[in-house]
């Protein structure tokens, strides 16, 4: 594992990279409110093992990047896309496979449309378009995240609580919560975090409207992967996904959440490997 930090436009961008320089190169994009440690060490070593060079990231407002003060993000989605292109610049990437869960992959839907010439792939985890006539998100996500306010940010078990409750209720029944192993990186999360309350200001991004309602428009090979039992986005967003975008592959994990759960982890590097590496076959 490599670290590079990257000052752009005036920000900084944390990064950190697994595996060959010389092999395919993916990105890899979590999503709101979560920095980088969500893509787990070992889940990115398995990638690159693999024969992938893997780049993690925090965006703007979580882990070692540039926060903003909370409730006043001075940025737009359209930046965030632009970060994950600076990031490919300053590894000296010129094309990448592209992933994204959540709001990682509404930005990778973006960036396949803004910067089409950089982009190899993409696979999209548990995200959307969020087309008006798709099923909302369930209503115990929206009670839960309505008592964020409430909480003490200043306070480290505090926040501990509400992370290891947010992971704790957008996990599906298919697998055993694990929160000894989400209570860690809930830790990790906060101890590498500049400024842990800024992360609540991915609640507040305008922008990416005029990408989001032209995915049927992403040309490049794309992957869809959802589970059934998200409460977030509903399994409905992702198949909405796979008919829009021309060609592109589903990939149903039954009984899964909003989540990477370890136990799905053998079956996503062996399709998102598939997926990514078969255009070096070609």
């Amino acid at each position: 594992m490599s670290e590079q930090t990257i000052k752009v436009n005036g920000i900084t961008i944390f990064t950190e990279s697994f595996g060959n320089v010389n092999d395919p190169a993916i990105l890899l994009m979590m999503g709101a409110t979560a920095s980088m440690v969500w893509w787990e060490e070992d889940f990115c070593q398995r990638l690159a093992d693999r024969g992938l060079y893997v780049i993690r990231y925090d965006s703007r407002d979580v882990g070692r990047s540039t926060t903003y003060p909370p409730g006043n993000p001075e940025y737009s989605f359209e930046d965030m896309a632009d970060d994950a292109i600076h990031v490919l610049d300053s590894y000296g990437i010129e094309q990448a496979h592209i992933v994204g869960m959540s709001m990682g992959g509404m930005l990778t839907q973006m960036i396949a449309l803004r910067h089409p010439e950089r982009v190899l792939t993409v696979t999209l985890i548990a995200t959307s378009n969020f087309a008006p006539e798709l099923p909302p998100m369930e209503d115990k996500v929206t009670k839960f995240f309505g008592q964020a306010g409430a909480i003490d940010w200043t306070n480290d078990q505090s926040i501990i609580e509400f992370i290891v409750g947010k992971w704790r209720i957008i996990s599906g029944s298919r697998h055993t919560f694990d929160e000894q192993r989400i209570h860690r990186l809930a830790i990790e999360e906060i101890r590498r975090s500049n400024n842990i309350a800024s992360m609540n200001n991915h609640g507040l991004i305008s922008g990416g409207e005029s990408y989001l309602t032209r995915t049927k428009e992403i040309t490049v090979p794309t992957l869809i992967i959802h589970g059934t039992e998200d409460p977030i986005i509903p399994y409905e967003h992702g198949k909405m996904l796979a008919n829009l975008i021309k060609d592109a592959d589903l990939f149903t994990l039954n009984g899964t959440g909003h989540e990477l759960h370890y136990n799905d982890w053998d079956a996503l590097i062996d399709v998102i490997t598939k997926h990514t590496l078969r255009l070096s076959k070609l």
